[in-house]
C-alpha cells in the first residue's frame, strides 16, 4: 500500500490527512477541480508542471507542494487523459506515476518520445519501487528522471527544479532551432529567386543564326551559383557566344557574373574592345573584373562562329568545358592551360581557330556536368562525358543533354547537382547552311 503524504497546508486535506471523495470526481480528461481553477484559456504566469497520478491522496499532497514552490500546476488521473493536456499545454515539465490504468508511466513515455510534438517534454516518474532494474526500464523507454514516492520535500524541490532547467534549456534550443530554419527558408527563398532572375538572362534554345541549332540546358544547384551563358550576334553571318562561372556558391556570384554578362553585351564589347576578337575580349575583361576581397575570380571561354567561313574562333581563361564534336565522329577539346581572369591583369589571352562544317556540334558547359563525385569520391569526368557524346552520336540534341544529365545523375546517386549545370549545345544544319 502507498505511503499518503500528510497535509500540506492547502486547504484541501481533511484532518485524517485524506481527500473527501465527495467533494472531487475526475473524469477523463479533464483537469482535476485544483487545476481548473487555472483555466487552460487563461493561464497564469510562470513555469507550469503536469501531475499526472491515480491517487488522489499523493496527487492532491504533490500539487500543492508545487504550487507553494511558485509553479503553475495541472493534474490528471490517468496516462491517457494526461497526455491530452501534455498534447494542449505544453507543460514545462511532467511529473509521471509509473502504475496507473489505461496508460501506465512507461507506455505514456514511449508515447511521448514516438511523437515529434512532444519529443522533447520532460518527464519525471514517480515510483515505489526504486530498484535499479526497474529505474533502467523507465530510463530506456523515456523517462528522465526518477522520484521515489518516499522522497523528502527537499529532494522533490531539487529533481523538479532540475526538470525545469533541463526543459528551459531545451526550450531555448528549439526556438533557436526554429530561428535557424526560418533564415534558411528564407534563404532558400533568396536563392531561388537569384536562380529566376539568371534563368532570365539566359537565351532561349532554337535557331540562332542561319544554319545553327541551338540547345541550352541550365540546373542550378542548392547553392546558387554563378554560371551563366548567352549569345552575342554580331551580324547575321558572325555569331558570338560565351559561357562564365564565378567562383562561389550563392546569390553574390550570380550578381557578379550578371555584371559580368553586361560588360559581354555587343555595344560594351565595341565600345572597350573594339572587335570580336575572343583573345582580345578577355585580355580586356581580366583587366575589368579583378580578384574579389575574398579571392573569387571568374572562369570563361569566348567564341565566335563565322557561318559563312565555317571557322570557330574562341579563346579560353581558365575554363576546360567546350569541345567540338565532328560530324566524323572525332572530339576536340577547346582548352589551353591559362590562368583565370583577375589573377595577373598583364595576362594577354591568344585565338584559335578551328574549321567547321555541316554536322559538327559545339558543346560549351560548365564543370558542373562532369565534376560530380560518386558514393566514393570517384569524379565522373569530361573523358566519361566524351565518350558517352561519342556513344549517343548524332541523335537530337536534346537527347544528347538529357542522356548526359542522367548518367551524370546515376553516378551523383541522386538528383541534387553539387554545382550549377550549365550548357550550350550547338550544331551546324547542312540544309540551312548551304541555303
Amino acid at each position: 500500500m502507498r505511503e499518503a503524504p500528510g497535509n500540506d497546508g492547502n486547504g484541501e486535506m481533511s484532518e485524517s490527512g485524506t481527500r473527501d471523495a465527495s467533494r472531487e470526481t475526475l473524469h477523463e480528461p479533464r483537469l482535476t477541480r485544483d487545476a481548473s481553477r487555472t483555466t487552460l484559456d487563461a493561464p497564469v504566469a510562470g513555469q507550469t508542471v503536469l501531475v499526472i497520478d491515480d491517487e488522489p491522496t499523493a496527487r492532491v499532497a504533490l500539487v500543492a507542494r508545487l504550487k507553494r514552490l511558485g509553479y503553475r500546476v495541472l493534474q490528471a488521473d490517468n496516462g491517457k487523459a494526461g497526455l491530452d493536456i501534455l498534447r494542449y499545454e505544453r507543460p514545462d515539465l511532467t511529473i509521471l506515476d509509473w502504475m496507473m490504468p489505461e496508460m501506465d508511466g512507461p507506455s505514456f513515455c514511449e508515447v511521448v518520445r514516438q511523437d515529434p510534438a512532444l519529443l522533447s517534454s520532460q518527464i519525471l516518474m514517480m515510483t515505489s519501487n526504486d530498484q535499479p532494474e526497474q529505474i533502467a526500464e523507465g530510463l530506456a523507454r523515456g523517462a528522465d528522471d526518477f522520484l521515489s514516492k518516499a522522497a523528502s520535500k527537499y529532494e522533490i524541490t531539487a529533481r523538479v527544479q532540475a526538470g525545469i532547467r533541463a526543459a528551459a534549456l531545451i526550450r531555448r534550443l528549439e526556438d533557436v532551432t526554429a530561428e535557424i530554419r526560418r533564415k534558411q527558408e528564407a534563404l532558400e527563398r533568396e536563392l531561388q529567386s537569384a536562380a529566376r532572375y539568371v534563368e532570365s538572362l539566359l537565351p532561349a534554345s532554337g535557331n540562332i543564326a542561319p544554319g545553327v541549332r541551338m540547345v541550352c540546358l541550365y540546373r542550378p544547384s542548392l547553392g546558387l551559383g554563378g554560371d551563366l551563358f548567352n549569345v552575342v550576334p554580331w551580324s547575321d553571318d558572325l555569331l558570338g557566344l560565351y559561357l562564365l562561372d564565378a567562383s562561389g556558391h550563392g546569390v553574390s556570384p550570380a550578381l557578379r557574373s550578371a555584371s559580368f554578362a553586361t560588360f559581354l553585351r555587343r555595344e560594351s564589347l565595341l565600345r572597350h574592345v573594339g572587335s570580336s576578337d575572343p583573345g582580345a575580349v578577355l585580355t580586356e575583361a581580366n583587366k575589368h573584373f579583378p580578384l574579389t576581397e575574398n579571392g573569387h575570380y571568374f572562369t570563361i571561354v569566348f567564341a565566335t562562329l563565322d557561318v559563312r567561313c565555317h571557322t570557330l574562333s574562341y579563346a579560353t581563361a581558365g575554363h576546360s568545358g567546350a569541345f567540338l564534336h565532328r560530324h566524323s565522329g572525332e572530339v576536340c577539346r577547346m582548352a589551353r592551360p591559362n590562368l583565370p581572369l583577375g589573377f595577373d591583369p598583364s595576362t594577354v589571352y591568344g585565338t584559335e581557330v578551328l574549321s567547321v562544317e555541316p554536322g559538327d556540334r559545339l558543346y560549351v558547359l560548365s564543370d558542373g556536368l562532369y565534376e560530380v563525385p560518386d558514393s566514393t569520391g570517384n569524379l565522373w569526368g569530361q573523358d566519361r562525358l566524351e565518350q558517352l557524346i561519342r556513344t549517343l552520336g548524332h541523335r537530337p540534341l536534346t537527347e544528347v543533354l538529357s542522356g548526359a544529365v542522367t548518367e551524370a545523375v546515376r553516378w551523383l546517386g541522386h538528383e541534387q547537382f553539387p554545382d550549377d549545370v550549365a550548357v550550350m549545345a550547338l550544331e551546324l544544319t547542312e540544309a540551312d547552311t548551304h541555303a
